[in-house]
């Protein structure tokens, strides 16, 4: 198909989050009545992403959350760093921090089992991680209650710079002295400095 690139290229760049595969194909098939193979789409995105690696662009095609989404290239972070620490104070606090990681490395997990792992009640910060989206419902539990399970979202991994959950650290790269897990850059989320329950820890 003629100008596949460049119609595939749009679809990345209208998407609000990493545009799976699978989308990009079904968009085009629906557009324009023909069939297109994974090889070939996976082709032209390679062209694409080859295209962009030249130094006359600051961003780039990259895959990731299980997508692809334009993001800029490594050597302008630090100028993109500044500009959103300068037009955002928010962050997320440390409660919803170690809430969010325990989500992460348990899901699907309960709101109970978040809070016995806690040691304290995190109605708070799992209310805020819901509003920012980095935590959805994913189901009700078959335990007595039928509590509802909590699980990461898409905006976790395009927030984290993951493609999957596989990419998780696991326990042992915590081992090493200088590994930390903090975040990436500034996030939506303002800090907490509302008087929490006295249940709940900053």
């Amino acid at each position: 198909m003629k100008l596949l690139e460049q119609h595939i290229e749009s679809l990345i760049f209208t998407a609000d989050h990493p545009i799976p595969l699978k989308d990009i194909q079904n968009c085009l098939e629906e557009a324009f009545g023909l069939k297109f193979q994974e090889t070939e789409l996976l082709s032209a995105i390679a062209a694409l992403q080859e295209k962009y690696q030249q130094e006359a662009f600051s961003f780039e095609v990259v895959e990731i959350a299980e997508g692809y989404q334009f993001l800029t290239k490594g050597a302008y972070h630090e100028t993109v760093g500044t500009y959103l620490r300068q037009n955002t104070r928010k962050r997320l606090s440390r409660s919803a921090l170690e809430t969010l990681s325990i989500i992460a490395y348990k899901q699907p997990v309960t709101k109970s089992e978040v809070e016995r792992i806690r040691g304290v009640s995190c109605d708070y910060a799992m209310q805020k991680l819901l509003e920012k989206e980095l935590v959805s419902i994913t189901g009700r539990s078959e335990g007595p209650g039928r509590p509802l399970l909590y699980g990461t979202s898409e905006r976790f991994m395009d927030y984290f710079g993951l493609k999957s959950l596989r990419d998780l650290p696991t326990p042992k790269d915590f081992k090493l002295p200088d590994s930390t897990v903090g975040e990436a850059a500034p996030i939506e989320e303002e800090t907490e400095t509302k008087q929490l329950p006295q249940t709940e820890e900053e």
